[in-house]
């Protein structure tokens, strides 16, 4: 699946451009999987599917949440929608959900914190996802942490005093929590920030589509700190 990791090479895009073409590209090839993954899907039960992703099956739909909205995916055509606008969700947030749901293991949370290259599969990318992740939170909010925190209490994180001096968790699906920390800069070393992942992540989303979610959450600090 093309993505984030396939480009890991390109220095020549900023991190914003890279992750504006990844997600063009996922986008792209899951358009060509998805009505796969719909076919599979529906060879399974939906209350099963729905206690995996850790939301609810009601009245032929799957309902749960994604960074915060309201999302319910009627059983029959598998095409999500926005609860409170009754709009449908993009394609890629329409994909990104499918294959949420096709993923799901029903692991439990770990509650243990690790870096993208302890994710099976992301050592090799590990510093390309740097760049265009805690990289971009350092040079944005390193010497600006009063900001950095009114952001992410506008996407609902909640604090972590153990994890670093500013840190944040994050929710953008029922079984996928990523954190935001952040160490502020000094006269000997510069400021740096990570987005990190609960120890379960594998078990609902491939390497790709955690990328594009780790790359996400950083690309809404930095929009959400303006």
């Amino acid at each position: 699946m093309p993505g984030l990791t396939d480009q890991a090479g390109d220095q020549q895009a900023s991190g914003e451009e890279l992750v504006d073409q990844a997600r063009q590209a996922w986008q792209e090839s899951m358009l060509r999987r998805l009505d796969e993954l719909r076919s599979d899907l529906h060879t399974r039960q939906p209350e099963i599917i729905a206690a995996r992703c850790g939301g609810t099956y009601r009245d032929g739909s799957i309902l749960l949440e994604y960074w915060g909205r309201a999302i319910s995916i009627p059983w029959n055509s598998l095409a999500p929608l926005f609860v409170e606008e009754n709009k449908p969700c993009s394609v890629f947030d329409s994909a990104m959900l499918i294959y949420y749901l096709h993923t799901a293991r029903g692991t439990d949370l770990a509650d243990r914190w690790i870096a993208f290259r302890e994710i099976p599969g992301g050592a090799f990318y590990h510093q390309a996802f740097q760049g265009y992740s805690g990289d971009r939170v350092a040079r944005r909010f390193g010497e600006q942490t009063d900001d950095f925190e009114r952001a992410a209490q506008k996407l609902d994180g909640w604090r972590l005093p153990a994890l670093a001096p500013y840190a944040y968790a994050f929710q953008p699906l029922p079984r996928i929590r990523l954190a935001a920390a952040l160490w502020p800069g000094d006269e000997d070393f510069a400021a740096r920030a990570s987005i990190l992942f609960d120890a379960s992540v594998d078990s609902y989303l491939t390497i790709d589509g955690l990328a594009l979610i780790g790359a996400g959450l950083a690309g809404r600090l930095l929009r959400a700190g303006k």
